[in-house]
């Protein structure tokens, strides 16, 4: 049975309820895990009473603000979590961010500054806070992160962000190949398309999300709290050998190569 009693979870990236993180935060914590949550910060202070009221039944016992792209905030939050926990078992990374008109049109039109956006949320941000959680992982440990199939195969206006997971997943191998021996082990998950906050920026979501419902083995699509299922399997010793891989939560889309219509299994 799946038991995470006693390990320390870091969660970030949680939005609103239907934040894929809001699902593996939802599961890690039904798996016993003590949860610490992070939240995007913002002058109103209106987003962290958000998610300070969304996860509330989670009893998070650490809840502090995290904005990726300041050095001083990541560093603030490993302090947080080395002076409440003193260890950190369970990293999971869910943080991707572009700006919205790099997210249709041409590719060739990406802003340098909107890819240097893109690169530095979406991947660059797993790179340092894995740093940072290296010397709290004193017995071992789990981060993982997202990804999405548009980092492998061409998604139409995924652009800027298909590179920016290409670069997480490259990410993942790296950090695996060096944390592994002090037995941290370092997975991604691609989910399939999903209705999120950060999903809706994306142009097309609704026909990508039908397309895979016709495509996919499974004839759907597949919810937060699947990829919560997941998320969960690899922060826990029944995941022990799995290491540096992608694993996809997508109803098998990603096996499909050409379909007919006409041919029903």
């Amino acid at each position: 049975m799946l038991n995470l009693s006693g390990k320390n979870a870091l969660v970030t990236g949680i939005a609103n309820d239907k934040s894929i993180a809001w699902g593996i935060a939802q599961q890690l914590h039904r798996a016993g895990a003590n949860i610490g949550v992070t939240y995007l910060p913002d002058d109103s202070g209106k987003f962290e009473k958000k998610v300070r009221d969304l996860t509330e039944p989670l009893n998070p016992s650490l809840f502090v603000p995290c904005n990726v792209q300041s050095d001083e905030q990541v560093q603030a939050t490993f302090d947080a979590v080395k002076e409440a926990w003193g260890r950190l078992d369970i990293l999971i990374h869910c943080l991707a961010f572009a700006n919205k008109e790099e997210l249709k049109g041409n590719f060739s039109a990406t802003s340098r500054e909107g890819f240097k956006l893109a690169l530095d949320v979406s991947a660059y941000s797993l790179i340092q806070m894995a740093g940072a959680a290296k010397p709290l992982m004193t017995e071992g440990g789990s981060i993982v992160t997202l990804t999405y199939y548009g980092g492998v195969k061409v998604i139409p206006n995924y652009n800027v962000m298909g590179t920016a997971k290409a670069a997480l997943e490259m990410n993942v191998r790296y950090l695996a190949h060096e944390l592994g021996s002090q037995g941290v082990r370092v997975n991604a998950i691609s989910a399939g398309p999903i209705r999120t906050l950060a999903s809706s920026a994306v142009g097309g979501i609704r026909d990508m999300i039908k397309h895979v419902e016709e495509v996919a083995p499974l004839r759907r699509t597949v919810t937060q709290l699947e990829v919560g299922n997941t998320a969960a399997f690899l922060s826990s010793d029944l995941s022990s050998g799995i290491t540096g891989q992608v694993i996809y939560v997508d109803s098998g889309y990603e096996i499909m190569g050409m379909t007919d219509s006409r041919v029903e299994s």
